[in-house]
C-alpha cells in the first residue's frame, strides 16, 4: 500500500538570485514538479524557505528547471528576535503577522506593540526569511519617508493632504503590500478578460491574479511595480488604473455606467430608426438595381455606413485594436457580421451583372439592425450590472465625508481623510461616527445594527469604544480616534465584502477556460459553415454563405459566459452581507453549499458565551481571601470568557483581589487551563479535571461538590496549589436564545451537527439536549477538535467548524469551510472562510442558505450560456435547414445575442429578493422584535 509523501517545510541554500523575480522562476519549477508546494525567498541572504513534498531528486529537478542550486541549511537552534516593524496599527496586525509566521513554523511565538513599531519572535526560522514574511503580509522594515505613508497602505487610509498624496503606489517600486486593485476599461466580454488573466498570469513576479468581468477589476498579488502591471494590460490594448478609494472608484463607476447606458440607448435608437424602415420595405419590396432605385439604395448604403461609423463605431474600434494586439473579443465577431452584410451589400449594388440573379440580396438592415439591437441589450445589461452593488454601495454609504475635530482647543470641520489617530471628535446626535475610537467625554445611545444587527441602540459612554458608520442617537460625545480609513471595522467589512465580490468559485473555471477560445473557435465555425454552404448547398450559394456566417458570427455570445458566475457572485456576496455574513471568497461561498457535517464549539457559540459564577467550594480550613486573590493572580491575564467571569465575580467579592502580586513562571496549557508559581515557590494550577489529573492531583476533597456542580450543567474550575485541590467554582452559561432555531435550520439543510467542547460531559450532555444537537465529544483540546475535524473528513463528510477563540484556530484552518464569530479573536477570524458579524449561530445557517441559492443560480446561468451557445451556433449555421428550407436571420441571431447576457443578469438579480429561510423568525427570536421579512424565497 503507498502513501503520498509528507509535506516538510525546510530552509534552503541558493545562489545567484537578487530580486523576487529569480524567486518566482524557482516557485514555477517547483510547482511543475509539486502543485501544492509553497516558497518565500530572501535574495539578500540567498535563503528560501519551502514546502513540498518533493524529496532529494525533486528538488534536484527543480534546481536543474530553474538555473539556481537548492542545498538543503543546516538545523537552526530557535531564536528570540525583534524586528522593526512599520504599518501596525493594533493587535489585529499583530494577530496577522502571527498567522503568517506560524504557517511555516507552529512552534513560534509572536507578539508586538504597534506603538512601538516592534516585533517580537522566537521562531527557528532565519531573520532573513521572517522579514520577508512580514513584507508578504502587507507591512514595511523601513520607515516611512517624511510626509510618505506608503507602509500604512495595508491596513490604515493615509490622515493628511501629504498622506493622501503619498497613497498611490510609487511608479518605481513594487506595490506595498504585494495586493493591487486595478479597475478596467475597455473590456467588453468574457475574452478580454480571458485575455488580460492570461497577460497578468504571465508575468514574472505576480503570485496571484484575479479579473472580474462583472465589476470590470482585477485583484493582483505580486512584488512588481505597479507600473509594469498596467503597462503589460496597455500592452495588450487595455486600460488600468489603481483603485485608491472604493468610495471614489464606486462612485466613478457609477458615473461611468450612466454615460455607458445613454450612449448605448443612443446608438441603439440611431440604428433601429433606419434598420425598422428598411426591414419592414423588405416585407413588400424587392430592391432593384437598375436607374434611379438604385442611386437611392446606394443612398441608403452611404447612410448604413454613417450609422456603423457611429453607433457601431465602438464595436469596429473595439475590434481594431484586438486585431492589432493578435487578439480578438466579442466586438470582433459583430464587426465582421455588420461588416461583411454591408461590403456584401454595396457590392451587389455596384457591380450587380458579377452576381446572380437569385444572390442579388440586400443586407443593409442586418447591419443597422443588428447593431441596434446589440446595443439596445448591452444597455439593458449596464442597468441590470448597476443593481448588483447594491449592498456595498448601502456599506459605502454608512461612511461620512466629513468630521468635527477638536484641535488646539477649536472644533473644525474637515475631510475624514484629513482625520489623524489621536485626534478628538464630537459627535452631535443624528450624526454618523466617522472613525474608530474610545469616547472620553459625555453619553449617548449608538445604533450599532450595521455591525451586531441588534435592532436596538447601545449606550456609550468614557471608555466604550465606538465604530465609523453607526449613528448616535442623542446625547453628544467626545472620543479620542483609534482607527481611521481602511482600519477602521467598516473598512475592513468594505474591503472584505469588495475582495469576496470579486473573487471566483471553482465552478467558473470551466467557463473561462472557454472563454479564453471561444472567439476564434467561433470564427472557425462561421468559416467553415460558409464554406460548406458554398461548397455543397443549394443555390443561391453566395447569399446563403452570407447569412450563414454572419449569423454565426453575430448569435455566438461570450458575454453571457462571463456574466454567469461573477455576477451571481456578487449578489450573493452582498447579500450575505444584509445578513451579517462576511463571505472571505468565492471557493468559501462555494463550499459551504456543500456541507454535511458542522463542529461547533460551545461557549459562545450555543451559549452567550457571558458565564457567571454561581457557586464557590473551598477545601476546609483553605482562606478564602488566599484563595480569590490567587485566582485572580492566575487568570487575570486571560481573555477567555470564563476567565472574564471569575475576575468580574472576584472583584465584586474582593475588590483588593486586583492588586494582588502577578505570579512567576506563566503556563497555558491548550485546553486546560493555567499554571504559575508564586514568590515561595509553590506551584499553582486553575482548570478542568483533566488538567490537575494529568498533574497527579487527587480530586477527592471535593467530589461531591463536584458532582453536584457536573449534575446541574454547571462548568467546573478547580483549583491548585502543588498537589493538593483546594476549591472549586462552578459556573453557568445560559444558551443563546436562537440556538435550537439555528440547530433545527441547520437540520433542515442536511447537515450533522456535531458539538466539540473543552467542559465536562455532564454540562455538554445537558446543552446537546437542549438544543437537538446530533452528537458532541466533552473535555476536548484544541487538537482534539482539529483530529475530530480530519476523522469526519476522512469519512467523507464536508465539514465546517464554528469557533471564536485563538484555540479554534488549527480548527478553523483545517475545516473545508472555517465560521468565525465577530466577536471572537483576531486569529480565528483571520483563519476563518467566513465570519459572522452577529454572535450567533443562526448565522451559520443564513451563510448556507445564501451559498446553496448563490451556487443554485450560478448553475441555471451557467446552463443558460452553455445551452444558448450549443443550441445558437448550430441552428446559425443552418443545421435545420434539411427540415424548415429556412435559415436564422442574422437579425434574429443579432436579438438572441442581446437577450442572453440580459437574461444572465436578470436572473442573477433574482437573489437580490432571497431571504434565507427561518431567517426573520431567528432575528425575532434573538432580538425580542418582530420582523416583517419574507420568509424564504427562491433563486
Amino acid at each position: 500500500m503507498s502513501h503520498d509523501p509528507i509535506a516538510t517545510i525546510s530552509v534552503m541554500n541558493t545562489d545567484g538570485i537578487s530580486c523576487q523575480g529569480c524567486v518566482t522562476r524557482i516557485r514555477k519549477a517547483l510547482l511543475a514538479q509539486d502543485d501544492q508546494a509553497e516558497l518565500v525567498g530572501a535574495p539578500q541572504a540567498q535563503l528560501l524557505l519551502v514546502h513540498t513534498r518533493l524529496g532529494e531528486e525533486g528538488v534536484a529537478k527543480v534546481a536543474q528547471d530553474s538555473g539556481y542550486p537548492l542545498t538543503l541549511a543546516a538545523p537552526a537552534t530557535p531564536a528570540n528576535l525583534e524586528i522593526n516593524v512599520y504599518g501596525m496599527h493594533c493587535q489585529k496586525c499583530v494577530a496577522k503577522l502571527r498567522n503568517a509566521i506560524q504557517h511555516w513554523d507552529s512552534s513560534a511565538t509572536v507578539s508586538g506593540t504597534p506603538a512601538d513599531n516592534v516585533l517580537q519572535v522566537s521562531s527557528w526560522l532565519p531573520e532573513a526569511l521572517l522579514e520577508r514574511l512580514v513584507v508578504e503580509a502587507g507591512y514595511a522594515l523601513e520607515p516611512p519617508a517624511e510626509g510618505d505613508t506608503s507602509a500604512d497602505l495595508t491596513e490604515s487610509d493615509d490622515t493628511t493632504e501629504d498622506h493622501a498624496s503619498a497613497a498611490e503606489p510609487s511608479p518605481a517600486s513594487p506595490t506595498d503590500s504585494g495586493s493591487l486593485e486595478l479597475s478596467l476599461s475597455g473590456i467588453t466580454c468574457a475574452s478580454c478578460v480571458a485575455t488580460i488573466q492570461k497577460t497578468l498570469d504571465g508575468l514574472d513576479g505576480v503570485e496571484h491574479a484575479e479579473v472580474n468581468f462583472a465589476s470590470r477589476t482585477a485583484q493582483v498579488k505580486s512584488q512588481l511595480a505597479t507600473t509594469e502591471i498596467i503597462a503589460a494590460i496597455e500592452d495588450v490594448g487595455y486600460g488600468a488604473s489603481v483603485v485608491k478609494d472604493p468610495g471614489a472608484n464606486d462612485a466613478q463607476q457609477q458615473e461611468e455606467a450612466d454615460q455607458e447606458y445613454r450612449s448605448r440607448i443612443r446608438d441603439s435608437v440611431l440604428s433601429l430608426g433606419i434598420g425598422i424602415p428598411l426591414m419592414i420595405s423588405m416585407f413588400f419590396h424587392h430592391p432593384g438595381f437598375e436607374g434611379l432605385e438604385r442611386g437611392v439604395w446606394l443612398a441608403i448604403g452611404v447612410a448604413v455606413l454613417g450609422v456603423l461609423a457611429t453607433a457601431g463605431r465602438s464595436f469596429f474600434t473595439s475590434a481594431w485594436k484586438a486585431f492589432t494586439h493578435h487578439q480578438a473579443n466579442m466586438d470582433t465577431l459583430v464587426a465582421l457580421g455588420t461588416g461583411a452584410a454591408w461590403l456584401y451589400s454595396m457590392g451587389v449594388l455596384i457591380f450587380p451583372e458579377t452576381v446572380p440573379q437569385a444572390a442579388r440580396g440586400l443586407y443593409f438592415e442586418a447591419s443597422t439592425m443588428i447593431i441596434g439591437l446589440i446595443s439596445l441589450g448591452q444597455a439593458l445589461e449596464v442597468r441590470a450590472r448597476g443593481r448588483t452593488q447594491k449592498a456595498l454601495r448601502a456599506l459605502l454609504d454608512l461612511q461620512t465625508r466629513t468630521a468635527r475635530v477638536i484641535r488646539e482647543g477649536e472644533e473644525r470641520e474637515i475631510d475624514v481623510n484629513d482625520v489623524r489617530s489621536g485626534d478628538h471628535v464630537r459627535i452631535r446626535p443624528g450624526e454618523r461616527i466617522p472613525v474608530d475610537g474610545k469616547v472620553i467625554e459625555g453619553q449617548s445611545h449608538i445604533d450599532e445594527s450595521m455591525l451586531s444587527g441588534e435592532p436596538l441602540a447601545v449606550s456609550r459612554g468614557v471608555g466604550d469604544d465606538v465604530a465609523a458608520g453607526t449613528l448616535n442617537t442623542r446625547g453628544s460625545l467626545v472620543f479620542e480616534v483609534e482607527r481611521i480609513g481602511s482600519e477602521t471595522r467598516l473598512g475592513r467589512i468594505i474591503s472584505q465584502v469588495r475582495q469576496a465580490q470579486n473573487s471566483r468559485p471553482p465552478i467558473g473555471r470551466l467557463a473561462d477556460t472557454i472563454s479564453g477560445v471561444f472567439v476564434p473557435s467561433v470564427m472557425i465555425i462561421a468559416i467553415v459553415a460558409a464554406l460548406l454552404w458554398f461548397n455543397v448547398g443549394p443555390a443561391p450559394t453566395g447569399v446563403h454563405m452570407l447569412v450563414v456566417a454572419t449569423a454565426v458570427l453575430v448569435i455566438a455570445c461570450p458575454c453571457a459566459l462571463g456574466l454567469a458566475t461573477p455576477i451571481s457572485t456578487m449578489i450573493g456576496v452582498g447579500k450575505a452581507a444584509e445578513h451579517g455574513v462576511l463571505v472571505r471568497s468565492g471557493e468559501a461561498l462555494q463550499t459551504a453549499s456543500r456541507l454535511t457535517a458542522l463542529v461547533v464549539d460551545k461557549t459562545g457559540t450555543l451559549t452567550r458565551g457571558k458565564p457567571e459564577v454561581t457557586e464557590t467550594h473551598r477545601v476546609s480550613g483553605e482562606s478564602e481571601q488566599e484563595v480569590l486573590d490567587a485566582a485572580h493572580a492566575l487568570e487575570r491575564g486571560s481573555e477567555h470568557p470564563l476567565a472574564t467571569a471569575l475576575l468580574a465575580h472576584i472583584e465584586a467579592q474582593r475588590p483588593e483581589a486586583s492588586r494582588s502580586k502577578a505570579f512567576n513562571d506563566y503556563q497555558t496549557i491548550s485546553g486546560r487551563g493555567i499554571q504559575a508559581q508564586d514568590d515561595a515557590g509553590r506551584t499553582w494550577r486553575m482548570g478542568n479535571a483533566a488538567m490537575l489529573e494529568d498533574a497527579g492531583i487527587s480530586l477527592a476533597p471535593l467530589s461531591e461538590q463536584i458532582t453536584s456542580l457536573e449534575d446541574n450543567a454547571r462548568t467546573v474550575i478547580l483549583m491548585a496549589r502543588d498537589n493538593a485541590l483546594i476549591a472549586v467554582f462552578g459556573l453557568a452559561d445560559p444558551l443563546r436564545d436562537d440556538s435550537r432555531d439555528a440547530i433545527a435550520r441547520l437540520h433542515a439543510v442536511g447537515l450533522k451537527v456535531i458539538m466539540l467542547t473543552g467542559d465536562n460531559h455532564h454540562t455538554a450532555a445537558a446543552v446537546a439536549r437542549e438544543t437537538g444537537i446530533d452528537d458532541y465529544r466533552a473535555g476536548v483540546s484544541p487538537d482534539d477538535k482539529h483530529d475530530e475535524i480530519a476523522r469526519l473528513q476522512q469519512e467523507g463528510h464536508v465539514v465546517g467548524m464554528v469557533g471564536d477563540g485563538i484555540n479554534d484556530a488549527p480548527a478553523l484552518a483545517l475545516a473545508d469551510v472555517g465560521f468565525a464569530m465577530g466577536e471572537g479573536t483576531d486569529v480565528a477570524i483571520e483563519t476563518a472562510g467566513i465570519t459572522l458579524m452577529q454572535p450567533s449561530l443562526a448565522g451559520v445557517a443564513d451563510a448556507i442558505a445564501i451559498s446553496q441559492a448563490t451556487l443554485r443560480n450560478i448553475k441555471q446561468n451557467l446552463v443558460g450560456a452553455f445551452g444558448y451557445n450549443l443550441i445558437g451556433i448550430p441552428i446559425a449555421a443552418g443545421i435545420l435547414y434539411p427540415f424548415t428550407g429556412m435559415l436564422l436571420s442574422p437579425v434574429i441571431a443579432g436579438l438572441a445575442m442581446s437577450l442572453s447576457s440580459v437574461t444572465v443578469v436578470t436572473n442573477a438579480n433574482r437573489l437580490r429578493g432571497f431571504t434565507p429561510p427561518g431567517a426573520a423568525r431567528s432575528r425575532t427570536d434573538s432580538t425580542g422584535n418582530s420582523s416583517t421579512m419574507p420568509q424564504g424565497e427562491s433563486a
